[in-house]
């Protein structure tokens, strides 16, 4: 009865809707040209976290569904790649959605140090907003309250008059949220609890349609599940036993991999899961049952699903991009997105909708691989240098704590100290000095000269710059050298170089070119280059509207 109730309003909604775009009551899209293509009915946004580009050159013959048909027949751009330094998921998730470098719409990494506070803080983290469960009780509270621009979600929102709906869903609250903006009918993530949730910054109860999918396909049902390879095992690269990867829990560094480990559906089990392409498969189907309950893509308005599919995160965390894991995971995601466009092209039709798919970051080698390969390479002690830092502070300027934090590269100092270093430029450039000898670092700068480096031709500082917002980023911004990364996964992100930065860009579908383009592209070209598709203009973007990809243009 629920459903009925929900699609006569729905429909009611879309008649009325229809109604005043005709006697001009509601703002409208900016005017079309007559030989530009029909507005598609649906935008859809696919963020394969952690996808590096030469994935597709190295795996894509393993490819023959989905993300075969996306290149195929789509326009793909194959130079593109972000040009800051900060290459997370926050960021990168929100540039894609706002067409703005992090300099601009302030997600400058996934979390950071909050001077007012004195503590991290994450990205989409807020106290002031509480979660909404679906089967469980959730515990994480968040909202859209620090991303400063908005989003492609948000801006066709406002010229249908609230009437365009916007679905998003990711495993990752930052994820999710980051793609939506600040409104979504639908804006869905797995909380740290194992339960499906939202926040109250979108809606003040349970959406039913999430709600009778949560109920109808829990996901404990995939226990008994074992991921196994997709494809015959000799079309996998390189060697399954990896030597340096770092499988979770219950799984050794070779297939198969038992979801259930004999522990049943507790948290280990649930995190075995996250990092296999049930996952991405679970998220997709309830994708397309969202397109179903709403409708989209049906009424007079362009509707906005957004998907963010982060098991190839997960997985290259822990085994690396040479694994058997990542290709294989990259070989059912393929079979997935194939799933979600036949989906598409069964309601709507293929040439209503358009599909744009992207990355929000690439990821580095492991380090022991590439140092056991004659690559200089290694893991940068943060604690270390923490430590040093403290000492050689102490004797200077007769403190006892200097140093807030280092955050992937940014330095805080505590209250003051950065502003006593400056009035001491010995002291200051022995700091430098400290950092800058420390095993694996590249170079350090100083948050107030980041600029005029950048404009003198400094590609790395200007990098930096793009991912510098002055009331999150740090005091000193530590760069490290290629191949050196931070932290405990086998490995990880965050650099400025290619195997970060370097991404897929592809559209596909309704007003779109097919074919491969050199031409140079970002992530950030993909909201203004969707917007122009549904015929308005993003306000203001770091990106450029990729022309040479669109029909009548």
């Amino acid at each position: 009865m629920n459903r009925i109730n929900d699609l006569i309003e729905q429909r009611l909604l879309r008649i009325g809707v229809a109604l005043l775009l005709t006697l001009g009551l509601l703002p409208r899209v900016s005017a079309r040209q007559p030989t530009d293509p029909p507005a598609p009915k649906l935008l859809v946004v696919l963020v394969v976290d952690q996808m590096r580009a030469d994935y597709v050159e190295n795996y894509g013959h393993q490819w023959t569904a989905g993300l075969r048909r996306l290149l195929d027949d789509g326009a793909s751009f194959s130079t593109a790649a972000y040009p800051y330094r900060s290459t997370v998921t926050c960021a990168g998730h929100a540039t894609i959605a706002t067409g703005r470098f992090p300099s601009a719409h302030g997600l400058i990494q996934n979390s950071w140090w909050d001077r007012a506070t004195a503590q991290r803080t994450s990205c989409t983290t807020d106290d002031a907003y509480a979660p909404i469960s679906y089967g469980g009780v959730a515990r994480e509270r968040h909202s859209p309250h620090t991303l400063r621009q908005p989003t492609i979600a948000d801006q066709l929102r406002e010229r249908t008059g609230g009437t365009s709906t916007v679905v998003s869903l990711s495993i990752k609250a930052r994820s999710a949220i980051t793609l939506a903006g600040q409104h979504g009918q639908s804006v869905v993530w797995l909380d740290e609890a194992n339960t499906w949730a939202t926040s109250t910054a979108f809606t003040d109860t349970p959406v039913p349609a999430v709600g009778r999918y949560v109920d109808e396909h829990p996901i404990a049902s995939d226990i008994d599940r074992p991921w196994i390879r997709v494809l015959p095992t000799h079309l996998y690269e390189h060697d399954d036993d990896g030597p340096f990867e770092n499988p979770p829990p219950g799984w050794t560094r070779t297939f198969p991999h038992p979801m259930n480990a004999g522990s049943g559906p507790d948290d280990s089990f649930f995190e075995r899961w996250r990092a296999s392409p049930l996952s991405d498969a679970y998220l997709t189907d309830m994708a397309i049952a969202m397109v179903d309950a709403f409708e989209m893509g049906s009424g007079a308005v362009t509707d906005y699903l957004a998907i963010g599919l982060s098991a190839t995160d997960l997985v290259g965390h822990r085994f690396g991009p040479n694994s058997h894991e990542v290709q294989d995971v990259l070989a059912q995601l393929d079979v997935t997105i194939g799933r979600l466009l036949e989906a598409l092209d069964a309601r709507l039709g293929l040439g209503k909708y358009v599909v744009a798919l992207s990355a929000d970051h690439g990821v580095g080698p492991i380090p022991e691989r590439s140092l056991a390969q004659g690559t200089d390479a290694g893991r940068f002690r943060e604690r270390e240098l923490l430590s040093a830092l403290e000492i050689h502070l102490g004797d200077h300027l007769g403190r006892r704590h200097s140093v807030a934090a280092i955050v992937n590269g940014d330095l805080y100092f505590e209250p003051g100290v950065y502003s006593t270093l400056r009035n001491q430029p010995t002291v200051l450039e022995s700091t430098l000095d400290l950092i800058r000898t420390t095993p694996g670092v590249a170079q350090v700068y100083r948050s107030d000269e980041l600029a005029s480096l950048g404009s003198a031709g400094d590609r790395i500082a200007h990098a930096s710059t793009l991912s510098y917002f002055e009331e999150r980023s740090g005091d000193l911004i530590i760069v490290l050298k290629p191949y050196w990364i931070p932290g405990g996964s086998a490995a990880t992100h965050g650099s400025p170089y290619e195997y970060d930065t370097r991404v897929p860009v592809v559209l596909f579908g309704a007003g779109v070119n097919s074919g491969m383009y050199s031409t140079p592209a970002t992530p950030a070209d993909i909201a203004p280059t969707l917007s122009t598709l549904a015929g308005f203009s993003m306000p203001e973007t770091d990106g450029r509207i990729l022309k040479e990809a669109l029909k009548s243009r």
